[in-house]
């Protein structure tokens, strides 16, 4: 079978159900953006050894974004009912995991960190601003059509890359690299003024 069908080469896609749309639509725009955040998934778990404690875990997050990402790309004027799970735990699996790691960092998140550290970390910064344009994306599809979007979606993309984050601060910590800080957080500022 080829892989090519020649049916985008007019500037459309297909979509769950059959129908066809622009491929700059908000709902390709946002399964185009989770879809390189997937990918850049991949390539962190490429890094990790293949015993690293976060392998499940991130493989568990690639195969709920293709399940998300297949529930996004059904209109809801859709007529065929999509099948794939839906994985509404999401959240809440991220914040188990991200208190987790939090218990063991040494120190406080209470500064913007310039991303980077080392190879692992920068690769999670990445990770978290692919998924917060995937949300960005993903708030403009819920303007256009917000039947098609269901809440545990919105909060698993978000709480994704807070994950993201808290992984490049663990990976740093671990490492015994020294965050590179910014400024401190503007509520930690004001209560600094305060007292």
């Amino acid at each position: 079978m080829k892989i090519y069908t020649r049916k985008g080469d007019t500037g459309m896609t297909g979509v769950f159900g059959g129908k066809r749309e622009y491929k700059d639509s908000a709902r390709i725009e946002c399964n185009g953006a989770l879809d390189e955040a997937n990918s850049t998934i991949g390539l962190l778990r490429s890094k990790l050894e293949n015993d690293h404690e976060w392998q499940q875990n991130l493989h568990k997050i690639q195969k709920d974004l293709m399940d998300m990402m297949s529930h996004l790309a059904r209109p809801s004027n859709s007529k065929k009912e999509n099948t794939n799970p839906k994985p509404v735990d999401g959240a809440d699996f991220c914040e188990q995991w991200m208190d987790a790691m939090e218990a063991q960092i040494s120190s406080p998140s209470d500064y913007f960190l310039l991303p980077g550290g080392n190879e692992i970390s920068a690769l999670c910064h990445v990770c978290r601003t692919q998924i917060r344009r995937g949300e960005r994306r993903l708030v403009t599809l819920m303007h256009e059509d917000p039947s098609s979007v269901e809440e545990y979606v919105v909060a698993y993309i978000n709480r994704l890359s807070d994950l993201f984050f808290t992984m490049a601060r663990a990976e740093m910590d671990k490492a015994g690299v020294a965050e590179e800080k910014w400024q401190l957080f503007l509520y930690k500022r004001k209560k600094k003024k305060t007292t």
